[in-house]
């Protein structure tokens, strides 16, 4: 995987369905815009190309698809999405959040019965992010969530918003900050502010006051 050579930062949130990582991504989106830092907040799957339409139609179970071509569209619209979306941003200096990345795919992935390492495999060329965060929140307390959300919104689950199902992705969630660097597993079942408090030091410390010391 690439490792970010811009002059712009690279920064993920991650977590099971239910988690809050949206809600995080935005209140440090607007951390980060009052500290004087240009901001570019984007998500995954993207909206826009033909892969992340399509996509949305199979988590919302309008269609089928196998488990290996469900993950190469996640790579082609990922990959459309860095072109696109994340390196243009990065290449002028700006900050990039997205809520989710890669590692989703590699965790809902794998509990779909896929390898890791072929996972690792079809996103090896994309860039890697300079943080990562995922919130550690029990299926059980992320299905109440969803329920909560999906009755105010008027929604239908998507097609892993089980207990079951979220139980056993986490189990690859938490596996990944010893394969990989710069990961930081957030406890995401404290309150919102508590949360994004740990989130925001971490920030600090790891990008935002070494760019003013140095930019």
């Amino acid at each position: 995987m690439k490792n970010n050579c811009y002059s712009g930062k690279f920064i993920v949130i991650e977590g099971l369905d239910g988690s809050g990582q949206s809600t995080q991504a935005e209140l440090l989106k607007d951390f980060l815009i009052k500290r004087g830092i240009q901001v570019v907040l984007t998500k995954e799957p993207t909206s826009n190309s033909r892969a992340g339409k399509k996509i949305r139609k199979i988590l919302d179970k309008k269609e089928k698809i196998s488990s290996e071509e469900f993950q190469k569209l996640f790579a082609q619209d990922r990959k459309e999405h860095l072109k696109k979306i994340i390196i243009p941003a990065l290449k002028k200096g700006k900050f990039v959040i997205s809520d989710r990345y890669f590692f989703s795919s590699f965790a809902y992935g794998t509990f779909s019965g896929l390898d890791l390492d072929w996972l690792i495999k079809i996103n090896n060329k994309f860039l890697f992010p300079d943080l990562t965060f995922i919130l550690k929140v029990k299926p059980d307390i992320c299905i109440k969530r969803i329920e909560k959300r999906n009755k105010k919104e008027k929604k239908e689950r998507t097609l892993f918003e089980e207990k079951k199902k979220l139980a056993k992705v986490w189990k690859t969630y938490q596996l990944l900050p010893k394969k990989f660097e710069n990961i930081y597993i957030i406890d995401g079942e404290k309150s919102i502010k508590e949360v994004f408090s740990r989130i925001k030091k971490i920030v600090l410390l790891n990008i935002v006051k070494k760019e003013e010391k140095y930019g």
